[in-house]
């Protein structure tokens, strides 16, 4: 299979990042036949610096034109007094615009070598391995009229959401779902917002398209809670703009290193940024320390959910485990006495001879069966 896919490197650890999937997509298409064109382009922070705008035109097309995007990093203080519309972030802002990217995922997964890394007991932590699809383009953060009245002495914020808004992102959670264990956790407020009682309506109602997934409600308050005490029972949770920020951003805590989380910003047809949700780091850029695994995690994601190349998806998640598992450790994670502290070029290269070991150890069973 053929695919055009886009790398934008963006500022600070991105490139390097970018890099290390790059190399991880070229040996799974080696190791599958599949053809993978990468062009890049820039965003953020450098292409303030080479074009005069964070977002230049020339990305934009090329974007349009490709099967998918992979996006390092924005961001940085070099570019912190810059007037707010050319500041690095506008450029991510104006892609997923431009693209018309509404669903975000981003999954959370307590790897069992990582357990020692997050602040929570590992008896609680374990186990754990959840998608969190958050509506990215409606609810509070887009309704107006959004604004400070009567001389600023009141303030009035409006979420609005459409039933077309609600239902496409409910159906990417129940397509994610079934690509995972089937069960689903539709997360609202709906024993005290109108817009929560439609979200729930509209979750009863697609979850007769899908029999083969399981669906329960949450109020949002319910589910803040079970993800701390027990996140092991949650496999997809759906919810809105808002709820879905700060779930997220609470479930982050779960594998002790945001080096470790993937994130997907996806539109109906399946198309996708893809992006580690860690920043730019410019303190360590150029230094070779960077954790490639988000980066490489978010490629398996483009694999798994544009590509539809569940198997190839599979072996990249199986090969970051492994490698871990061996006691592989980039130094942004809390290293143990006994593991093996590397950096950003032979983390990578470690991904890459598990997908390689692999898909050899795969050739030779199928020549005895």
């Amino acid at each position: 299979m053929k695919k055009q896919i886009v790398l934008l490197p963006g500022d600070g650890i991105g490139a390097e990042v970018i890099e290390a999937a790059k190399d991880v997509l070229s040996a799974i298409a080696d190791e599958y036949g599949h053809s993978f064109e990468f062009t890049s382009y820039d965003i953020g922070g450098a292409a303030i610096d080479k074009h005069g705008t964070p977002l230049p035109e020339e990305t934009v097309n090329a974007c349009k034109k490709a099967d998918a995007v992979l996006l390092g990093a924005v961001g940085g203080p070099k570019w912190d007094n810059y007037p707010s519309h050319m500041r690095p972030e506008r450029g991510l802002l104006g892609i997923r615009k431009e693209l018309g990217l509404f669903a975000n995922l981003r999954p959370v997964k307590g790897f069992s070598t990582l357990l020692h890394a997050s602040p929570l007991k590992a008896e609680v932590v374990a186990g754990s391995d959840m998608l969190i699809v958050r509506e990215l383009t409606g609810g509070l953060y887009f309704g107006t009229p959004s604004e400070r009245q009567n001389n600023g002495a009141s303030v009035v914020d409006t979420l609005a959401y459409t039933r077309v808004e609600i239902e496409r992102i409910v159906e990417k959670a129940f397509q994610s779902a079934r690509l995972r264990r089937n069960k689903l956790t539709s997360v609202d407020k709906a024993n005290v917002l109108e817009s929560s009682k439609l979200w729930r309506e509209v979750v009863e109602e697609k979850k007769a398209q899908y029999p083969d997934v399981t669906v329960e409600h949450l109020l949002v308050d319910a589910a803040a809670m079970k993800l701390i005490t027990n996140p092991s029972q949650f496999d997809v949770i759906v919810t809105e703009n808002m709820f879905g920020d700060i779930l997220s951003d609470e479930a982050s805590v779960l594998t002790g290193s945001l080096g470790m989380l993937p994130s997907a910003s996806l539109r109906e047809d399946s198309f996708g940024l893809y992006e580690p949700v860690h920043g730019s780091a410019p303190d360590i850029a150029g230094l070779g320390v960077a954790n490639p695994l988000a980066m490489i995690l978010s490629a398996a994601m483009m694999l798994k959910h544009s590509f539809r190349m569940e198997d190839e998806a599979n072996l990249v998640e199986s090969a970051v485990a492994a490698v871990l598992e061996d006691g592989y450790h980039t130094a942004d994670l809390n290293v143990l006495g006994y593991a093996q502290k590397v950096g950003t070029a032979r983390m990578t290269e470690l991904v890459v001879q598990f997908i390689k070991a692999e898909s050899a150890t795969k050739s030779i069973q199928s020549c005895y069966c």
